[in-house]
């Protein structure tokens, strides 16, 4: 017999996902009408390596997941460590948020190019689809990628933003590289 047992609140939830950093990154795509659409998202995974698959998970009624599902196509923009502000401005709703930034659409690309604010992209291919409460998890199968080095990533935990420190030791002294899970 299952027991029923009551869902963590809210509160609990979002205070205890806060003490897992994470990558930032924007989700881009092209609506049919042409027109750019793109929010910023910390929930981004890989799935497997053949096939190359990422996963995002996208707000219910957004506009972005609409046009994402309605292309089937998606950009995942991982922002580096100078993009905070870019990062906030997707995250805000703004309606114009494409006007105040730089930003390509290259022919065969899934969705605009945040050229200035990523130093990575992945053009993806949707494959499936779950919708998961309030979220539709997007599998996107990874056709095109783009890095650009010298820059380092931008996270998010403990509700801010910080910048990766590469290199830094770690604190109880051991050497990070040789660390173990």
């Amino acid at each position: 017999m299952t027991r029923s047992v009551p869902a963590t609140p809210v509160a609990d939830f979002r205070a205890l996902m806060s003490h897992f950093p994470t990558g930032v990154a924007i989700i881009t795509t092209t609506a049919p009408d042409g027109s750019p659409r793109g929010m910023t998202v910390s929930s981004v995974c890989s799935v497997t390596l053949s096939p190359p698959t990422l996963l995002v998970c996208l707000r219910n009624g957004s506009p972005t997941l609409g046009a994402v599902l309605a292309t089937g196509a998606f950009a995942v923009n991982f922002l580096h460590g100078n993009a905070r502000p870019v990062a906030e401005l997707f995250a805000s709703g703004a309606p114009d948020r494409f006007d105040l930034i730089p930003w390509r659409q290259e022919a065969g690309a899934a969705g605009p190019h945040l050229v200035e604010d990523a130093h990575a992209v992945a053009d993806c291919r949707v494959s499936r689809t779950e919708p998961v409460g309030d979220h539709t998890v997007v599998f996107g199968e990874t056709f095109h990628v783009a890095r650009e080095s010298g820059h380092l990533p931008l996270l998010y935990g403990l509700r801010e933003y910080q910048v990766w420190q590469a290199g830094k030791p770690a604190e109880n002294g051991e050497d990070s590289a040789t660390r173990h899970p």
